[in-house]
């Protein structure tokens, strides 16, 4: 089991170089990123949580390119995995997604970690002008793509959305085909996690939550989950549940990142390792 840090927008960018390097240097396996293109100003109801009508954020909330935002953070790193939590793929064309998270893995030596999902905001898809109805099969298709991208060459393709005579993509990520975690909690993405994906990730999650998509998802998949952990028993739950890695946001306010992070470490990090329940060591 690993922990991870979850970089979101709540922290203020000129702080994030230097969370990164902390989080790097005190052995978290990963810094965990949102993506949005556009945040609409009117949600019309939709959340990506169960039973909730409520939007996840103030739409006006400070945003980045999650990828080139990520890049920036490998050049201050060397060791701890990037990811991101989760990028709309089915808004963009493969050819660009792919090749950004190719130039991703080339600048990190290979540590991206590429979290997807189908989107949850009716008002975003109509906004760039992309259909929302076949958005899953666009998310099948477009990772189909993209792993034919990354490792095969030359590469054509023939789909419901896209068709390409052959053509060249290099290089290749250093990983070869970059792992790929699909996001959401309805049937619909939890198939997809199971049929298509390395993994499944969810934004925050109790121990019961994962417990029951471990059942759901068997045990070839990796499940990587926000969490709210307090004490090293807590992580004991998730690991217990099913659980691969958990992402904290242990501050919050962004101030308080920093020390948040290392007190963190100090009170569970380190004494989940010590007693053997977690595998990531610094460098």
């Amino acid at each position: 089991m690993t922990i991870s840090v979850g970089l979101s927008m709540l922290v203020r960018y000129d702080l994030q170089a230097d969370v990164a390097r902390l989080a790097d240097d005190l052995g978290y396996d990963g810094l965990w990123f949102p993506e949005h293109l556009i945040w609409p100003a009117d949600f019309g109801g939709a959340s990506p949580y169960e039973d909730d009508d409520h939007p996840p954020v103030d739409p006006r909330i400070p945003t980045y390119d999650a990828l080139l935002w990520m890049a920036t953070l490998a050049q201050v790193t060397s060791r701890i995995r990037l990811g991101t939590y989760v990028y709309n793929l089915s808004l963009r064309h493969p050819f660009v997604a792919a090749r950004a998270v190719q130039t991703l893995d080339v600048i990190s030596g290979g540590r991206v970690d590429f979290g997807v999902g189908a989107g949850w905001s009716r008002a975003e898809y109509a906004a760039v002008g992309v259909d929302f109805a076949s958005r899953g099969r666009r998310v099948d298709e477009n990772i189909a793509v993209c792993r034919k991208l990354w490792t095969d060459d030359p590469v054509s393709h023939k789909g419901e959305f896209y068709a390409f005579d052959p053509v060249h993509f290099l290089p290749k990520p250093p990983q070869g085909r970059v792992p790929i975690l699909i996001g959401g909690v309805s049937n619909a993405a939890l198939s997809r996690a199971a049929r298509l994906g390395d993994g499944w990730i969810g934004m925050r999650h109790s121990p019961a939550d994962i417990a029951a998509k471990r059942a759901r998802l068997g045990e070839d998949v990796t499940i990587v989950t926000g969490a709210h952990i307090r004490t090293v028993e807590d992580l004991r739950a998730y690991e217990a549940a099913g659980a691969d890695r958990v992402i904290v946001v242990p501050w919050r306010r962004s101030t308080d990142a920093l020390t948040s992070i290392r007190s963190f470490a100090e009170e569970i990090l380190q004494p989940a390792r010590t007693e053997g329940l977690l595998t990531t060591d610094p460098a």
